[in-house]
């Protein structure tokens, strides 16, 4: 049998492939931003939870993840094994409005989801719109002021002009 150097080839880049794939990729995952909140979801499918390490260092925030098949079945001899033992490590930039405090993760049907609460003073605020007060309130207030500052405008309780004088 002569060695076949393109089979051998597509043999190397099958095998890479299937490591790659999905795992190898490590653990992909969508951010969001919600009005309160951040979250993760990550990708982990087939991991024990109990392996599962969210933490933070400073403004990190990293995933630590293991798979392990080996344990799966011990009989018998394996005619196919595309399914390997795996560890995964993502690791990300928290923004200084993240409350790292009020961090907490979810591990269900494969999916890991990290919600980072955003803190306070950080969080969008919605501003109240009312018709036509806004300039007018601003204007009476100013009006207002500048009347108390000088008492000798006022007499009898109507406002005098600043540069006519009382007789």
């Amino acid at each position: 049998m002569l060695f076949d150097v393109m089979q051998e080839l597509d043999r190397i880049d099958s095998a890479l492939s299937t490591a790659l794939s999905g795992w190898g990729q490590a653990a992909p995952m969508n951010v969001r931003r919600e009005s309160d909140r951040y979250v993760v979801d990550a990708d982990l499918p087939g991991v024990d939870p109990k392996s599962i390490d969210v933490s933070v260092d400073g403004r990190w925030l990293t995933i630590r993840a293991d798979r392990s098949t080996s344990s799966e079945w011990t009989e018998g001899e394996w005619l196919l094994k595309e399914r390997s033992d795996a560890s995964v490590v993502r690791s990300m930039a928290l923004g200084q409005d993240v409350d790292v405090d009020g961090i907490r993760a979810d591990y269900r049907d494969g999916v890991l989801t990290v919600v980072m609460p955003i803190v306070e003073n950080a969080r969008p605020k919605r501003i109240a719109v009312t018709a036509g007060t806004v300039a007018e309130s601003a204007a009476i207030t100013a009006g207002a002021s500048e009347a108390s500052s000088r008492p000798e405008a006022v007499s009898e309780g109507k406002a005098q002009p600043a540069h006519s004088h009382a007789a």
